[in-house]
């Protein structure tokens, strides 16, 4: 990062546009330390207290018009219990709430809950194995039904079934629900749950109403005419929808918040591309927000100079990563592909996985493809920061690759393939459709061939790529290919639902219809045992260590290449003042959103 580009960084900071946290990350993650980034801050006269650049300020509820949306990658359902992937988890929340949402400092805020638990207020018992909820009376469904403690108990019987194939499984599976009144629930653990603010918040804790899907438990819950026709709490009601193209909706005149929304309606087009969506707000303002601008850097610095939209970043745990699949992904075994009962035949030998780690120039990919909006990692964990390991390291060493690879008897031939026990290194990698993505397959490509490996790069469909249809084989939660490479992100400041993508009990399989977790069937024992002392940790100290020593298993194993941290970058229009959570959904505070005069 040149001079001029470090200052245009700290005025975005400034002005509200940067958050101090993101630009320290990004200080680190180019070689400073925090206190020294911090320094830099408060040399620019930046004071330590800085107010922060969301403030609410409309008085009342409706007058600001149309707010329109640009989601790239559009959602194709709109159930927050079938949300595989960001684009349909983001979609969902905009009918659909929780009890309590993240705020971008990781605090909980009440949504439907009338108060957030806590140990002071009684609600949270000591030993961690139980947690009360009081819900917001009065709330109503957009069809005027009230929201009741049996909505909540609906929800966690639907999703802790294992019919119903809800990517939320895993947050109610362990628990039980109990009500007390009319207006609330007791939420029991069968162990100490120190992230016990997991069932009903955030993306995971979206509500449906039992009145409308009673009728659709299990097995023919993917039935439900809800699914695509929402009927939510939210600050809109739902008007029209057509899967992976448009969501439309109309202010919710019986909204539970007080001078909210401020938008009478809302229209989010999905499709097109990360580009095209960064140019449509930063160069033509032709919409108010654009979605995940994915672009390189230098290109998002061009369109900003229009003046007409700014980027934003928010500091996330977003991790770009390279998978290796440990499974066989080209043969069946009892009729499915990349079945954990498998095994890959190279990627699962040790020197093949540590060869193609040290092929990944993460340096070069941060300087000449995501600059500020993409910071080289070594640590699958990286935010908060308790939780961010400073035991590993990377290196991108093409001659150490070489070396390691012939010292596991892998040869090459006269095509310059290396090849042994004639099987070949040649590997299908696969992504999603996107400018940054490709030149990324391209720079590991190029870093592969000088090591003898054939890589056949195969780009899919954002839309089909991340797609939920259980039909589709192409999508990253089948994953069949040798490699594949896109962003996971945290969804709340606890890295315990974010290590679930590599424990062995949640493998994406096709009895659960691909919506494991764990797409690339890594198995460890001992990191299944760690995790499950975890879950039970109270101490935070023990457990952030418990978690670190989780994040560097998997550095050491190979069982997964970081490549860069992202913060969430997205585009706005000048007057408009989204507010954003890194910590949850880019919708999940819409209720907030307005623009200024």
């Amino acid at each position: 990062m040149n001079e001029l580009e470090l200052r245009g960084l700290i005025e975005d900071v400034r002005t509200g546009n940067v958050s101090r946290r993101s630009f320290v990350q990004m200080m680190v993650g180019l070689g400073l330390t925090a206190p020294i980034a911090t320094q830099m801050l408060l040399h620019s006269g930046i004071a330590q207290a800085q107010t922060p650049a969301f403030q609410y300020k409309p008085t009342k509820r409706g007058g600001g018009g149309t707010l329109k949306l640009l989601w790239w990658q559009g959602p194709t359902l709109l159930n927050p219990h079938f949300a595989t992937g960001t684009k349909d988890q983001d979609g969902s929340r905009l009918f659909h709430e929780p009890l309590a949402a993240w705020d971008n400092d990781g605090n909980l805020i009440p949504i439907l809950a009338a108060e957030i638990p806590s140990l002071e207020n009684g609600a949270v018992s000591k030993d961690g194995k139980s947690v009360v909820w009081k819900i917001k009376k009065g709330v109503q469904w957009h069809d005027g039904a009230p929201l009741t403690a049996d909505d909540l108990i609906f929800n966690w019987e639907y999703a802790a079934d294992p019919a119903t194939a809800a990517v939320s499984i895993s947050t109610y599976r362990d628990c039980k629900v109990d009500k007390i009144d009319a207006h609330t629930v007791k939420v029991t653990f069968n162990k100490p749950t120190p992230f016990w603010a997991d069932p009903f918040v955030g993306r995971r804790g979206c509500l449906i109403p039992k009145h409308l899907y009673n009728d659709y438990r299990g097995a023919k819950s993917r039935d439900a005419p809800s699914n695509l026709k929402p009927v939510g709490t939210g600050p809109y009601k739902f008007v029209d929808f057509k899967p992976g193209d448009s969501v439309r909706g109309v202010i919710n005149p019986n909204y539970h918040e007080n001078n909210r929304p401020f938008f009478d309606a809302f229209e989010l087009k999905g499709g097109g591309d990360a580009v095209s969506a960064a140019r449509a707000v930063l160069q033509t303002g032709e919409y108010d927000y654009a979605w995940n601008t994915q672009v390189e850097d230098d290109i998002l610095k061009k369109l900003e100079q229009g003046g007409k939209g700014r980027v934003n970043l928010v500091l996330t745990s977003g991790i770009e990563m390279l998978q290796m699949q440990c499974s066989d992904p080209w043969n069946e075994v009892d009729g499915e592909r990349a079945s954990v009962k498998s095994k890959h035949p190279i990627l699962t030998e040790p020197a093949v996985r540590s060869a193609m780690n040290l092929l990944v120039d993460r340096g070069s990919i941060q300087e000449h493809i995501y600059g500020r909006a993409g910071i080289a990692t070594r640590n699958f964990i990286n935010n908060p920061p308790r939780y961010k390991s400073a035991n590993t390291t990377w290196e991108f060493n093409i001659d150490k690759a070489n070396a390691l690879l012939e010292g596991a008897g892998w040869k090459k031939g006269s095509d310059g393939i290396r090849a042994k026990d004639g099987k070949k290194l040649k590997f299908v990698f696969t992504t999603s459709i996107n400018s940054p993505r490709q030149k990324c397959q391209q720079i590991i490509k190029q870093a592969c061939q000088k090591a003898g490996m054939d890589i056949e790069l195969k780009a899919v469909v954002a839309s089909v790529y991340f797609s939920s249809d259980v039909a589709n084989p192409d999508t990253y939660t089948k994953f069949f290919a040798d490699l594949q490479m896109y962003n996971t992100n945290m969804s709340e400041p606890d890295p315990e639902l974010f290590m679930t993508q590599w424990v062995s009990w949640d493998v994406a399989q096709k009895s659960n219809k691909w919506l494991g977790r764990n797409q690339s069937r890594w198995v460890n024992a001992d990191f299944d045992k760690l995790y499950k002392t975890a879950e039970s940790e109270l101490d935070p100290v023990k457990r952030a260590a418990m978690f670190i020593r989780m994040n560097d298993m998997l550095i050491e194993n190979c069982a997964v290449i970081p490549i860069v941290n992202r913060p969430q970058v997205s585009a706005h229009v000048t007057k408009l003042k989204p507010h954003i959570s890194g910590w949850d959904n880019q919708t999940a505070l819409l209720k907030d959103w307005y623009r200024e005069a």
